[in-house]
């Protein structure tokens, strides 16, 4: 089984208990494909980047479940269905093993100087990032 996560936007024009509603019914679909939903947030109204349908604002939603394959052309299928959903992302999260403790050592150096060392021989940046064709940004400012 692989972790999933699902963002879709409802239109604002909905009422709270509509978009509830809603939400009740994509959380249902996840549920009777056989998933596991370990995880469902509103996330609220919020500006859209550009108009989508022409609707310039959005009811963000938040899903994250365990399953197979199939729940996600079954789920997605419903968003496509629902005249209220604006957009919809579904995307596979990689599950990652949890980072193993590295064994202490005695003198492990961090790369900063210590306390009254001076930091020799090491090229130190000033603020100064290089640009492409050899062109250096100071502040915002070229050079």
């Amino acid at each position: 089984m692989q972790l999933y996560e699902s963002i879709f936007i409802v239109r604002p024009s909905l009422s709270d208990e509509d978009t509830n509603k809603l939400i009740e019914k994509m959380k249902g679909v996840v549920a009777k494909a056989g998933a596991t939903l370990l995880k469902s947030e509103n996330w609220g109204k919020k500006k859209l980047a550009y108009e989508v349908k022409r609707e310039r604002k959005g009811t963000f939603v938040y899903l994250h479940f365990r399953s197979e394959g199939g729940v996600v052309s079954e789920l997605e299928r419903s968003y496509r269905l629902e005249d209220s959903v604006l957009k919809f992302l579904t995307v596979r999260v990689e599950q990652v093993a949890p980072p193993q403790a590295a064994p202490p050592t005695a003198a492990a150096p961090t790369g900063a100087p210590e306390a009254g060392e001076v930091d020799r021989g090491r090229a130190v940046d000033r603020g100064r990032v290089p640009v492409d064709r050899g062109r250096e940004v100071d502040r915002g400012r070229v050079q």
